[in-house]
């Protein structure tokens, strides 16, 4: 039996073109699954209660909190597209194949998926050990498609640092994952829905 060496494990660049959907898919859901375990292991070993963590408010405020940070979002993100340019913003395509053909349901259930595992890490768990500074440093760095870039990794940042925001003004989870969700909702619609120029 020959022995394994992690030496001889290659990283190599894979065009995005070259990805098929069901790798795509498979891609997303397995980084959403150890986000989501690495969040609730970070969560126990700070000695919290993920479940309370989770908890769903009493209180409705953090709807206008989560919508509010989104519309913002979404205007700055307008004005971005129009005065920075389209090669600056791009994110290798990864967006466009992962929404352009899919069905709306599946958009929705992304979209959830996303917000939900992603904000129980970062402002559930990494943001209670190091701030809502830090933490933005560090969803800005995972959102590496973005990194050949400053505008969209700055954008990257400046959102995180929105959601650390709301996080901490709310008192709950529910604000960032709300924000978040609307956000990849909305995107995820408009690259489904916008005609080919």
């Amino acid at each position: 039996m020959k022995k394994f060496k992690f030496g001889e494990i290659k990283l190599k660049k894979v065009d995005p073109q070259q990805l098929t959907d069901r790798v795509l898919l498979l891609n997303l859901y397995i980084t959403q699954g150890l986000t989501l375990i690495i969040g609730l292991i970070w969560i126990l070993f700070q000695k919290r209660n993920p479940i309370q963590v989770l908890n769903f408010p009493e209180n409705v405020q953090f709807v206008a909190w989560g919508l509010g940070l989104a519309g913002v979002m979404l205007i700055v993100d307008f004005f971005l597209t129009y005065i920075v340019p389209e090669d600056s913003m791009d994110d290798g395509g990864i967006n466009e194949m992962l929404f352009r053909n899919r069905p709306v349901w599946h958009i929705v259930l992304i979209a959830a998926v996303v917000s939900v595992c992603e904000e129980l890490l970062f402002r559930g768990a990494i943001q209670h050990a190091f701030g809502p500074y830090w933490t933005s440093i560090l969803f800005a760095v995972i959102h590496i498609r973005y990194l050949r870039h400053w505008v969209p990794t700055g954008w990257v940042f400046l959102s995180s640092y929105g959601l650390g925001y709301i996080y901490i003004q709310s008192g709950t989870l529910w604000a960032p994952i709300l924000c978040h969700f609307f956000i990849d909702l909305f995107s995820g619609l408009v690259i489904r829905y916008r005609r080919k120029s």
